[in-house]
């Protein structure tokens, strides 16, 4: 849910990538969700190419669910979105059901809350942490997801403003690539050790 402009038509967004490659998604007039443009998909999409194959994946603060829906299009085993936005949760739905995926779950409420007090499932292979500019910290927010809801060996993609002071990362997160796109900065960590969770893919 980034804070920049979609290289498609006002209100709209399409999938550029995968077995849903072109369909397009409206999104919520006057909803204030920004999804994360085609360009940036497009590059995030490469860097995680090895991995998405039967992926898990959390899309926190999904908005429109651009991230979880284009992971799903790309051969991801699971995606779990969370919003909490009543309306944009049951846009996301609606395209889950359209798209005909068995495969999605959409849960409604605050992040936050849920990653200090949910009950952690088997560790997220990707998890991609696109918040509202300026409105949290994010070192706490990373922080939360480390602690248990991470895969050995997980990806997590984080997308802030470019004017953004970098926040303290877990230890154990890998910087594997870092770019900016006008004023957005989008980055993707790998774990390697703390935090991660000990599942059956842990040995994969």
């Amino acid at each position: 849910m980034s804070r920049h402009k979609a290289s498609r038509k006002p209100g709209q967004l399409r999938i550029i990538g995968g077995q849903w490659r072109g369909r397009r998604i409206d999104l919520l007039p006057d909803a204030g969700v920004r999804p994360t443009g085609d360009r940036v998909r497009e590059t995030l999409f490469n860097w995680l190419a090895p991995v998405i194959d039967g992926a898990r994946c959390l899309d926190l603060f999904a908005g429109s669910g651009a991230l979880g829906l284009e992971a799903l299009s790309r051969g991801a085993g699971e995606a779990v979105f969370f919003e909490r936005d009543t309306a944009a949760c049951e846009r996301i739905e609606a395209v889950i059901e359209t798209f005909g995926c068995e495969t999605a779950s959409v849960t409604c409420g605050d992040a936050v809350r849920f990653l200090r007090g949910g009950v952690k499932p088997r560790g997220f292979d990707i998890v991609f942490v696109d918040p509202p500019f300026g409105v949290m910290s994010l070192s706490n927010l990373c922080t939360l997801i480390d602690a248990g809801w991470l895969a050995v060996g997980a990806r997590i993609y984080v997308e802030t403003s470019r004017h953004d002071d970098p926040p303290n990362w877990p230890p154990g997160w890998v910087m594997e690539r870092d770019k900016t796109a006008g004023q957005v900065r989008y980055r993707l960590f790998r774990l390697t050790g703390a935090g991660a969770k000990s599942d059956e893919r842990a040995g994969e």
